[in-house]
């Protein structure tokens, strides 16, 4: 991955949350951490991010509502951007993922984890070059 990101990272898993951080920063990329749907809100409405990493279930908040609240934000404060939304998670039902682009993700990656696979996407949504 050529281009250094701004990424956040809504997981409540620490060890996901570890092993996925490291793996990002291996290619320089900036990550922030939220451990829920609600925090990550919060952080979007701090900062500007290249890309979004939502674990589905967690506590609080989950990542569909979570997307859902992330894209009112964006219509209403910024209309016309969008920050691409990938699911990060451990539901692979062949449903699961046209579940998450209904609420408005962007792709859909199975756990474990693998940052070969997590590149591919980026290039796919054209998040890096």
């Amino acid at each position: 991955m050529e281009d250094k990101l701004s990424i956040l990272l809504v997981e409540d898993n620490v060890l996901n949350q570890r092993i996925v951080t490291f793996s990002l920063k291996k290619y320089n990329h900036e990550v922030t951490i939220a451990n829920n749907g609600l925090e990550a809100i919060d952080r979007f409405k701090e900062s500007t991010f290249d890309v979004v990493l939502m674990d589905l279930m967690m506590p609080e908040m989950d990542g569909l509502e979570a997307t859902v609240k992330i894209r009112e934000i964006e219509n209403t404060e910024t209309p016309g951007s969008r920050t691409p939304i990938i699911a990060l998670t451990a539901n692979t039902m062949d449903n699961d993922r046209e579940k998450c682009l209904s609420y408005g993700m962007d792709e859909f990656m199975a756990k474990p984890f693998d940052i070969e696979k997590l590149k591919k996407i980026f290039h796919e949504l054209e998040i890096v070059k």
